[in-house]
């Protein structure tokens, strides 16, 4: 069967090998809560979908308006099983209880490197969720560019304290790559935001190169809250 849980996911888990994130745009903190209802309760009343999914998370964006999804698939083969057998029937029974739900669309990636301080016991206040997006396909240019992060985060002269933990995906389309980063809370976000420097961290020479590596075209970031997770019984 499907079980809820509080517990926040793991996302260096080595059995992941297809994380997905989709976005969804409800509208209200309102059609937030229903829509996260409408999810637990098509899902517990149903038997765990799949072997391959090791977890469903879905959470509430400080925009008021979007849920963020995040699934852990072992192979991008057991989510298309999925959607030809069991997706849609769930689907139907989320539209009938909230309408008018907008889905922007869901992007496969994998997940390329973690950081997380030894010892660390802290569970996330906050999920922030930086999106970057580079100009055209290149799987080597993403690569290089989390590993340029990496070492502007290891030279970091003053590493803001509420910084939990950050996980880089890349999407498999070569094109972004997205920071699942864990916080203490939204107020230690904002706070490191607003540090001297442009974005989360110093005006170091490591940063601005990471700020201005060719062919970076955007960079998107937003904060959630953990709303519910689905787990295998």
């Amino acid at each position: 069967m499907t079980r809820r849980t509080d517990t926040h996911p793991d996302l260096a888990d080595p059995r992941i090998g297809a994380p997905f994130f989709s976005t969804w745009r409800v509208g209200t903190p309102l059609r937030q809560r229903q829509t996260v209802e409408a999810v637990a309760a098509a899902w517990e009343r149903r038997p765990w979908p799949a072997d391959g999914l090791l977890g469903y998370h879905v959470y509430t964006a400080h925009d008021a308006s979007t849920l963020l999804h995040y699934s852990q698939w072992t192979s991008e083969q057991s989510y298309e099983a999925f959607v030809r057998t069991r997706r849609q029937e769930r689907v139907d029974e989320i539209d009938t209880a909230v309408p008018g739900i907008e889905r922007l669309g869901l992007g496969r990636y994998r997940r390329y490197r973690s950081g997380v301080r030894d010892g660390e016991t802290r569970v996330p206040g906050c999920i922030v969720l930086v999106d970057i997006e580079f100009e055209g396909p290149d799987p080597d240019r993403q690569r290089a560019w989390v590993d340029a992060v990496f070492e502007a985060l290891e030279s970091e002269p003053a590493p803001h304290p509420g910084g939990i933990s950050a996980h880089f995906h890349l999407s498999t389309d070569g094109t972004r790559v997205l920071n699942y980063a864990e916080w203490e809370s939204a107020l230690a976000h904002i706070e490191a935001l607003s540090a001297p420097g442009d974005g989360i961290g110093s005006s170091t020479a490591q940063w601005e190169r990471v700020q201005t590596w060719p062919g970076l075209k955007s960079t998107t970031v937003s904060r959630y809250d953990h709303a519910l997770g689905l787990i295998p019984d």
